[in-house]
């Protein structure tokens, strides 16, 4: 008889890589090309569905909420890494997006398989991490039927958080009652039978992108296509912030450089005191009356 696991699409055999092994280099690149352009497909079919997450998590973060991924295996480390790249990114507190993965942070770099069979585990977990009515929890599964993050999930949507399902085979109808937004880019059999670490893993860090991304647009995080709250936290930030400051406030690598400092290392406060003339204090103070939008202040 064969499992119900067989039966899933991320884990069927590819027509398109058959013989695989018998294939020239040149051919084996052309064949991860094709399949990696049905991942790019796969998440654009879902659109709607990914703009409806961003929007609940938008939502959050004006509530004072947070984001939750919660995954095992290559879905929990693509959602710890996605957490990770908010704070430098954004200047966001390290706990407004937080990454939980199955088997805990050593299993960022050690498999540990065995921690995903575990429904319990999934739910113990929210309830370590205090989840509550006004957050997001992201579920991430590539098959749509891990019972650590299908745990997790229901323990959520029973504390009240609203809840995400992100999977690249189609769930079973149960999840409908604990999910309210379900994202299923679907990019077919992996090149290699079961390995969901390729079309299925670039398909999920694709979405993730935009979950995080998309939010952090819509409360000011960025104005324009820069990324005028990013974390000074070495010479290649500086140097970027610095030429930030430049392009908006339209002023000399100097002058922005020395309004940086006068401004303790934001960007976004030194455009405000450039554009205005004013000092810290005040700019911070203009920032803040203006929910942090700097199209606001700046385009008055």
């Amino acid at each position: 008889m064969q499992s119900e696991l067989a039966k899933l699409i991320t884990e069927g055999r590819n027509p398109n890589s058959i013989d695989i092994d018998l294939r020239s280099t040149e051919e084996i690149v052309r064949i991860f090309h094709e399949e990696d352009q049905k991942a790019l497909a796969a998440v654009s079919a879902e659109s709607a569905s990914i703009a409806q997450a961003a929007d609940l998590i938008t939502e959050a973060f004006r509530r004072d909420g947070r984001l939750f991924y919660i995954g095992a295996g290559t879905s929990g480390r693509l959602g710890v890494l996605d957490a990770s790249e908010c704070p430098p990114t954004f200047s966001t507190e390290p706990s407004m997006v937080q990454g939980i993965i199955a088997g805990g942070d050593g299993a960022l770099r050690r498999s540990v398989e065995t921690a995903e069979d575990k429904p319990e585990a999934g739910a113990q977990a929210i309830r370590e991490h205090g989840v509550a009515a006004r957050d997001v929890v992201v579920g991430i599964a590539s098959s749509g039927r891990t019972p650590y993050v299908l745990g997790a999930l229901e323990e959520a949507h029973c504390i009240g958080a609203k809840t995400v399902f992100l999977c690249c085979a189609p769930p079973a109808d149960s999840v409908a009652g604990f999910v309210d937004v379900f994202i299923v880019p679907i990019a077919g059999p992996e090149i290699i039978a079961g390995s969901t670490r390729l079309k299925a893993g670039t398909a999920t860090k694709l979405v993730l992108n935009m979950l995080t991304t998309i939010p952090m647009i819509r409360i000011g995080k960025v104005y324009n296509n820069l990324m005028v709250d990013i974390q000074l936290s070495n010479a290649k930030m500086i140097d970027r912030g610095t030429r930030i400051i430049m392009e908006v406030s339209g002023t000399d690598y100097e002058t922005a450089r020395a309004a940086l400092e006068c401004a303790g290392g934001s960007a976004k406060v030194a455009i405000v005191m450039l554009a205005k003339g004013l000092n810290r204090t005040e700019a911070i103070a203009l920032l803040e009356q203006n929910d942090g939008f700097l199209r606001r202040i700046v385009e008055q």
